[in-house]
């Protein structure tokens, strides 16, 4: 205990030179480029790069085929009738390294192009972030309907954009995602389809043998199952979502 309060007046007695040593330190200071402009210091740059870090799980969601792969793995479960098999833990984890897959060639333009000339110091943070924007902006576009884009503009009185470089991401994000919405629920509604026949079917049976006090979810769950399995379902659904981009 004597140790410890010793170690501790120690410290306290350090604490002025230490608060004066760090207020010596700018946090945010400007350095000239060679083309006549300023750059931020490295202080401030390392605190953007981890306040964008913690804005990746919402990037996740918004930029990538995140949102529609989980969607439809989510209404595959409750069209089965297992409520918690998979588990949430295994349709996440799988729903992530599909889009892992999914967006490896944006992925790779967008450390090629920005983030590797960045850290050989060859563009500066701002021209980083710019040039590594564009390759989730084409992937954004070639899934984003005409008319969610339309519509955006037209809630936010944009008007009507000439070029796709002239849309901004306030407008580009959500009609990105209003459209990952529809198309995950489109290809759930068909995914639902059979395994509904087959429980109308059980359910029809059970009614005309009197069977009314038997649930048709206890008899339709094995039938359901036998046929996901014989036609190798989550090969089939996989390869569906993965070619639907």
């Amino acid at each position: 205990m004597r140790l410890i309060l010793i170690a501790i007046a120690s410290m306290l007695t350090l604490l002025p030179d230490w608060a004066m040593a760090q207020a010596s330190i700018p946090l945010i200071t400007t350095q000239p480029t060679a083309n006549g402009g300023s750059d931020y210091s490295l202080s401030l740059q390392i605190l953007l790069l981890m306040s964008l870090l913690t804005l990746l799980p919402a990037a996740l969601i918004t930029m990538t085929s995140f949102t529609r792969i989980l969607i439809v793995l989510a209404i595959l479960r409750q069209a089965l009738g297992t409520t918690t098999t998979p588990s949430n833990q295994i349709i996440l984890g799988l729903a992530l390294f599909l889009s892992l897959f999914i967006m490896a060639p944006v992925f790779d333009v967008a450390y090629n192009a920005a983030l590797m000339p960045y850290m050989e110091e060859q563009i500066g943070f701002e021209d980083a972030l710019n040039v590594a924007k564009e390759p989730f902006r084409e992937f954004m576009f070639s899934q984003t309907r005409k008319t969610d884009l339309a519509l955006f503009a037209d809630l936010g009185n944009y008007g009507k954009f000439a070029t796709e470089d002239d849309v901004p991401m306030v407008v580009l994000l959500p009609s990105f995602l209003t459209s990952e919405l529809k198309t995950a629920f489109q290809i759930g509604f068909l995914l639902f389809v059979p395994f509904l026949i087959i429980d109308l079917v059980v359910a029809a049976v059970l009614m005309s043998m009197g069977m009314m006090m038997l649930s048709p979810m206890l008899i339709s769950l094995p039938f359901k199952l036998m046929l996901f399995v014989l036609i190798d379902g989550w090969t089939l659904i996989t390869a569906t979502l993965v070619s639907s981009f």
